[in-house]
């Protein structure tokens, strides 16, 4: 096996804001493009799974099949186990693993997925190399990744400038990339696989209820997670510009009006049989 490579920190943490929104996540919304291409039987490596929720889903679609969850922080793989335990799932476990350097044969899983996983990895190249390899031939790998700089919202509020600005400076100080979305398929054309099909999806918060908590995750997130202390200790950010930041988004919350998009660049490359 390589050795484990990691040159990127995970710009968010696990604070209950950031939990928030990934235990909101389900297969429907985040990973509708792989879908059509399951069937029961199959064996999925869901890399970086957080608490869960995806991951869960899976299982569900592949009854006579096996789904294995990893992430890189041990301690949310209890929520995962968690979450699987709760909905009665026999066809799923967990570990712990780094993205690099997969501890798994090659040609071993009919899917490998990953959401919201590339944007935070130092190599996102070697990541893709690494999930192909463990891929079994005629499988598939199955990417999806936000893209920051293409996230849109109204009314202009004033201060969400300065948080789109100062999450992108912050995630790549961290060895990220937070506008991985548009990149997917560029990175594995230079890993070197074929049949990529890139397609786009989106979130939309619009109803006062999605803007509530929406907004008050991300006002809770700026204030009070990983990524909050990152800002301050890297000095790119006083906790004074984190308050205003974290207030624009509840200003922006409680607009009648208000409208926020996330886009999302994905890929579905097939393994050469």
């Amino acid at each position: 096996m390589p050795e484990a490579q990691e040159t990127a920190v995970y710009t968010h943490g696990h604070h209950e804001s950031v939990l928030r929104s990934h235990t909101w996540r389900t297969a429907a919304n985040s990973a509708a493009y792989l879908l059509g291409s399951l069937k029961p039987h199959m064996k999925i490596l869901d890399i970086g799974c957080g608490p869960g929720t995806i991951t869960a889903d899976l299982a569900e679609l592949v009854p006579d099949g096996h789904v294995t969850g990893v992430d890189r922080a041990p301690g949310v793989l209890e929520q995962a186990r968690a979450t699987a335990a709760g909905r009665g799932l026999a066809n799923v476990d967990f570990a712990v693993a780094d993205i690099h350097a997969l501890d798994y044969p090659d040609d071993t899983f009919c899917v490998v997925h990953a959401h919201q996983v590339l944007q935070h990895v130092g190599d996102p190249v070697r990541a893709l190399s690494e999930m192909h390899r463990v891929t079994k031939p005629g499988g598939f790998i199955a990417v999806r990744d936000a893209d920051y700089a293409a996230m849109t919202w109204y009314p202009p509020v004033p201060g969400l400038d300065d948080w789109l600005d100062l999450y992108e400076r912050v995630a790549r100080a961290n060895g990220g990339e937070p506008d991985a979305g548009r990149r997917l398929k560029a990175w594995a054309l230079a890993a070197g696989l074929t049949d990529v099909t890139a397609t786009t999806n989106t979130w939309t918060f619009a109803t006062a209820e999605e803007r509530a908590w929406w907004s008050g995750l991300w006002a809770d997130r700026t204030l009070a997670s990983a990524y909050a202390d990152r800002a301050v200790q890297g000095g790119h950010a006083t906790l004074e510009r984190l308050r205003a930041v974290s207030e624009a988004w509840r200003d922006w919350g409680r607009r009648e009006d208000g409208w926020f998009a996330v886009l999302h660049g994905e890929i579905l490359c097939r393994k050469e049989a």
